[in-house]
């Protein structure tokens, strides 16, 4: 979605075509596999972060198109609403002092952002859900002034057929209705991106999957909406139903929803653009000129348009990529779990634990695919997202005695997943000075049984203990939390409160 799109509309014969399109080009890419036409392995990985623009009173500023001209930058750009931003990062090759380099990039890049920000009175904030977002906040006319997003809106709001309700149960329960996808723009992200062989996808994808729940456990940073205090990690939820393209009836038939875990493991990247074509009608039915088949014929690598964007309009957690460089194409598994911020090192911290892990996990004689139920690892999901840090795990038990036991996310992380996170970047040859500080970032996050949710949760209720009304508190923790994200020390040592 990255990519500029421009329609006026679709006729009644546009799907079909787009369908008979997308035919084609998984017909292509199921060619390009067999004939191995894929670029070589190069260990390179690549970060997307997603942020909000806050004034000094904590409070949401709708000015990136301001921002944006001031930073005057390609790898600033849009996002969904008015008051948020994204960076993009440079791939880079996995190896020595990789994550200390993207540690400097991102903070030299966010500080200038943020200095350009203060020019129109705002600043970046590098949050799950900013808390102080109100429903009055997530409106159409706070839609960013792009066509791919009022396009994207007009059709799954014509698919869904009347308005999104919100209904998310945790600490509190939030109901409430939108009639446009706007809410959606509550949730900025971190994407960490891998790229890899065919041979080596479905083992990343696979690994990626199950440890998402452990992502989330140690990394949940979102545990506020329009003044409720929700899940520990509360994106997934929202997310799911601000794009929701089923009404009541389809839900309760069983229709998958568009932002998806998934329900299997799988063999190859194929089945995933398979499963995509299956199961999600088009959202945008624009078709290129280029004719996929007939590309291949005459010994070229077609760009697959129609594909990329179909799979940019369903949202997995971990989406496969089909990418194409300088005539060569490449795939990537697009990391999709984890929330923004709280710092910078916390970050990087969290991107080291994952790739570390992935790799060590994508290369074990045991698969843990193998080993755990598919169903298992969409609970473990869920359950990491309602609970954060303190949530249980369904995990295969150490050893060749097989089974499944329901284990603490943070003992599970400490006992097992560590060392396995730490041989992973051992095996990438980053730096051992590196890998042990980062690492050691996400050790001390679990035995302080702190991350992000749980400070702004327990600052939150303090503030209130204080005397302030709720919007007052959720102010005060939003303005704090800004202060200490720019400091720069990791969540796990912030002093909890908002003096």
């Amino acid at each position: 979605m990255g990519e500029k799109v421009v329609a006026d509309g679709f006729g009644l014969s546009d799907r079909q075509r787009y369908r008979r399109k997308l035919q084609q080009c998984l017909a292509g890419l199921a060619r390009l596999l067999a004939d191995k036409r894929f670029d070589r392995p190069r260990n390179l990985m690549g970060l997307e972060i997603e942020l909000n623009l806050a004034g000094a009173d904590g409070m949401p500023r709708m000015v990136n198109g301001a921002v944006l001209d001031r930073i005057a930058s390609s790898d600033f750009q849009t996002e969904l609403g008015m008051f948020n931003l994204e960076v993009n990062i440079a791939p880079h090759r996995l190896g020595g002092r990789v994550f200390d380099r993207l540690a400097e990039e991102l903070r030299t890049g966010l500080g200038y952002a943020d200095r350009k920000a203060r020019e129109v009175d705002a600043g970046v904030v590098m949050i799950g859900i900013l808390p102080t977002l109100a429903q009055r906040d997530l409106v159409f006319e706070n839609l960013s002034a792009v066509d791919r997003y009022t396009l994207l809106n007009d059709q799954i709001v014509a698919a869904r057929g009347e308005d999104f309700m919100l209904d998310i149960q945790g600490v509190e329960r939030l109901t409430c209705t939108s009639t446009s996808i706007v809410p959606e723009a509550a949730c900025t992200s971190v994407q960490l991106h891998l790229q890899v062989t065919p041979a080596r996808f479905a083992a990343v994808w696979n690994a990626a999957q199950a440890v998402a729940a452990v992502q989330i456990a140690v990394g949940a940073n979102s545990p506020f909406l329009f003044g409720h205090e929700l899940w520990r990690e509360s994106r997934p939820p929202l997310f799911q139903q601000a794009t929701d393209t089923r009404p009541p009836e389809l839900q309760a038939q069983g229709v998958r929803p568009r932002t998806w875990f998934g329900e299997r493991w799988v063999d190859s990247a194929y089945d995933l653009f398979e499963e995509n074509l299956r199961y999600f009608p088009p959202l945008l039915p624009i078709c290129d000129e280029e004719d996929p088949l007939l590309v291949l014929d005459r010994g070229g690598v077609p760009r697959l348009q129609e594909l990329v964007l179909h799979n940019g309009t369903v949202y997995r957690w971990n989406r496969p990529v089909y990418g194409w460089v300088d005539g060569v194409p490449h795939l990537r598994v697009e990391n999709r779990v984890l929330p923004a911020g709280p710092t910078v090192t916390d970050v990087v911290a969290n991107a080291a634990f994952y790739y570390g892990l992935v790799r060590a996990l994508a290369e074990d004689t045991r698969p843990v695919w193998k080993r755990l139920p598919f169903e298992d690892a969409a609970a473990n999901f869920d359950a990491a997202c309602r609970h954060g840090i303190e949530s249980e795990l369904r995990w295969p038990r150490p050893g060749r005695s097989g089974g499944v036991a329901s284990v603490p996310a943070v003992r599970l992380v400490l006992d097992e997943l560590l060392p396995l996170a730490a041989a992973g970047l051992d095996a990438w040859h980053v730096e051992p000075a590196d890998r042990d500080f980062y690492l050691g970032v996400i050790e001390e996050r679990c035995r302080a049984r702190v991350n992000g949710a749980s400070w702004q949760a327990d600052t939150f209720h303090k503030a209130l203990e204080t005397g302030l009304d709720r919007d007052a508190a959720l102010a005060a923790t939003t303005r704090r939390y800004a202060e200490l994200m720019h400091a720069g020390e990791p969540v796990h040592t912030w002093p909890v409160g908002i003096d």
